[in-house]
C-alpha cells in the first residue's frame, strides 16, 4: 500500500469539461478525509472512498471535515487555490495521508496528500496546516 502525493488526473480533466467551483462561501463543498498507512491513494484516485480511512475520533468523522476555501487567484502566470487550516479536536488519530475531494460533485477526488510518515494525535488536536497561498506553495497550483 502507498500514498503518493499528486493532483488527481481525473480532476485535471474535469476542470476542463465541467469545473469545480472553489469560490469561497458560494462555491462547492470540499472535504478532507484522513487515511492510514494501508491506504492506496495516487494520481489515479478518482473519488472519495472510506476504505482505509482513519476511525471516527473526537470531532473527526467518516468522510472527514469541511474545508474553507480561499477564493482562487493568480500570481504571475500561475492560478492558485488554497484552504484554511483545519483541526480535529479531542481526537486520537494516526494518519499517513489525506484526500481532498468535492462532496458537491459526487465526491470526486481533487488532491492526494502524502504526510511523509504517520502523523498522530492522542486525545488531542490533529491539525492540517496548509502552505502559503502563493505561486510556489499553494496546495493547488496551475502553472
Amino acid at each position: 500500500m502507498a500514498i503518493t502525493q499528486a493532483v488527481c488526473t481525473s480532476f485535471k480533466q474535469e476542470i476542463l469539461v465541467e469545473g469545480h467551483d472553489f469560490t469561497a462561501t458560494t462555491g462547492d463543498t470540499f472535504k478532507i478525509a484522513l487515511y492510514d498507512s494501508s491506504a492506496t491513494l495516487s494520481a489515479s484516485t478518482t473519488a472519495y472512498s472510506s476504505s482505509d480511512e482513519v476511525s471516527n475520533s473526537g470531532t473527526y468523522t467518516a468522510g472527514g471535515g469541511n474545508l474553507t476555501a480561499v477564493t482562487p487567484t493568480t500570481s504571475g502566470t500561475t492560478a492558485l487555490c488554497d484552504f484554511s487550516d483545519i483541526s480535529f479536536t479531542s481526537a486520537t488519530i494516526t494518519a499517513r495521508g489525506a484526500l481532498i475531494y468535492n462532496s458537491s460533485a459526487s465526491n470526486k477526488a481533487v488532491v492526494v496528500l502524502d504526510f511523509g510518515g504517520d502523523k498522530t494525535s492522542t486525545s488531542g488536536t490533529f491539525t492540517i496546516a496548509f502552505p502559503a497561498a502563493d505561486s510556489s506553495n499553494a496546495i493547488i497550483r496551475l502553472a
